[in-house]
């Protein structure tokens, strides 16, 4: 008899696929600020380097994002709604994806920051990555929730980390505003084309701590359950 190693272990607990694609997730945007400061010191080398090592961890989250949808179970013996999981699974990977997209925007352009914006941006792109960090606290917490059977302490303290999540993202919130707000008062002493791409990479860096968002607002659903 052909068994299925991880259609077995889903089944036991279906978040161990969910963990491991998230460290990915985590690992690519990690990346990130090394890759602004590369190319801030034009190291392009360095610049091209990181960018790769982006796009192959993003590979690397798609690897098992695909293994578990083809592998999770679609009977009624699973501890959590499929529908719930392959939500979180989709919105957790749209992190890795605008990761990516920033990686290849900011390389292949050579982007960086205008000096008056550089404070306020890189204090704009650490809230992002935290907001994608503390969505993954929860995610490291999904097992033993599981086995408590979604109560008492384990479920107070994941609450108290998915509320985080929603402070987090609102801080990124107020700092993307102020970045907006200040490249729209320099735009005009600027090329419209570099000032088109700069607001596109100030959106998809937000794009992170929405997505980190997302994710844990369809953890609070499926934990209320």
């Amino acid at each position: 008899m052909v068994t299925n190693p991880l259609g077995s272990i889903l089944r036991q607990s279906p978040f161990t696929a969910l963990q491991e694609h998230m460290r990915f997730v985590v690992k690519c945007v990690n990346k990130l600020p090394d890759l602004f400061e590369a190319i801030s010191n034009k190291e392009w080398e360095n610049a091209e380097a990181i960018k790769n090592e982006i796009a192959d961890l993003e590979s690397e989250a798609d690897r098992v994002k695909h293994a578990l949808r083809e592998n999770l179970p679609k009977g009624l013996f699973m501890p959590v709604d499929r529908r719930d999981l392959l939500s979180i699974l989709s919105h957790q990977d749209a992190i890795a994806d605008v990761a990516e997209d920033i990686a290849e925007l900011v390389f292949e352009r050579r982007m960086t920051f205008p000096e008056p914006l550089k404070e306020k941006a890189n204090a704009f792109v650490e809230a992002s990555i935290k907001a994608v960090h503390s969505c993954s606290l929860v995610i490291e917490e999904l097992d033993e929730l599981l086995e408590i059977g979604f109560r008492g302490r384990e479920l107070t303290k994941v609450e108290k980390l998915l509320k985080k999540i929603n402070v987090d993202e609102g801080k990124t919130d107020k700092l993307q505003t102020e970045v907006f707000r200040m490249l729209f008062k320099m735009e005009s002493e600027m090329d419209p084309v570099p000032v088109i791409f700069l607001y596109k990479l100030i959106e998809w860096i937000g794009d992170l701590a929405d997505s980190a968002e997302r994710t844990g607002n369809r953890l609070r659903l499926m934990v209320a359950k």
